[in-house]
C-alpha cells in the first residue's frame, strides 16, 4: 500500500508507470489509483471512527450512572436504541479494515476499495443516526421542553448539509463546469 498517492502529470502523454491519464488527469494504474483511493479512504475512516468511539464509549458507561435508574420508559428506549446505532456505526466504520485484512493479497484491491467506501458511507448514515438519537435523549433529559424535536431537527439540518448538502453541491458544482 503506498503513502501517498502518485501525482497529476498533465494532461500529456503517459507519466512516470506508462499509464494514460485517467479521470481527473492522472498517470496511474488501476492498482495505484486502488492504492492512492485505499490511503485516502483510511485517512477518513481514522477520522469518524474516532468520534464514534468517543461516543460510543460514553453511551456505554450511561447505564450504570445513578441517574440512569430514573429515566422513564421512553428514555430508556431511546438509550438502548442509541446504543444499538452506535454498536452498529462501530462496526461499519471498522468493517473497511477487517475487509482490507482478510481479502489483502488477493489482486482484488480496486474491488476492496469501492466495499470499503460503501461501508464507510453506510457508518457515515449510521452516525448522523446515532448522534441524532443521543442528541434526541440528551436534551429531553437537560430540557424537559417541547423545543426538543426543533433543536435536534435543527442540529440534523446542519449535519446533513455538512455532510451531503455541500458534497453533492460541490460535485455538481463543478462537474457543470468541465
Amino acid at each position: 500500500m503506498a503513502a501517498s498517492g502518485p501525482q497529476d502529470h498533465g494532461a500529456g502523454g503517459p507519466g512516470p508507470s506508462g499509464a494514460p491519464p485517467g479521470p481527473g488527469g492522472r498517470h496511474e494504474t488501476p492498482e495505484e489509483r486502488a492504492d492512492r483511493r485505499w490511503a485516502e479512504l483510511l485517512q477518513e475512516v481514522r477520522v469518524t471512527q474516532t468520534g464514534v468511539q468517543i461516543l460510543f464509549g460514553f453511551l456505554l458507561t450511561v447505564v450504570f450512572t445513578p441517574r440512569f435508574t430514573t429515566l422513564g420508559d421512553t428514555d430508556r428506549t431511546i438509550y438502548v436504541i442509541t446504543v444499538l446505532l452506535g454498536a452498529a456505526t462501530t462496526g461499519a466504520l471498522v468493517g473497511p479494515v477487517s475487509l482490507h485484512r482478510i481479502v489483502s493479497g488477493r489482486r482484488i484491491k480496486p474491488q476492496t476499495v469501492v466495499w470499503a467506501a460503501r461501508l464507510t458511507m453506510t457508518g457515515i448514515v449510521l452516525l448522523l443516526c446515532t448522534v441524532t438519537s443521543a442528541l434526541t435523549l440528551i436534551l429531553r433529559i437537560a430540557l424537559h421542553s417541547s423545543a426538543v424535536p426543533w433543536l435536534v431537527a435543527a442540529v440534523v439540518a446542519w449535519l446533513v448539509l455538512c455532510w451531503f448538502g455541500l458534497p453533492s453541491w460541490v460535485l455538481r458544482h463543478y462537474r457543470s463546469k468541465e
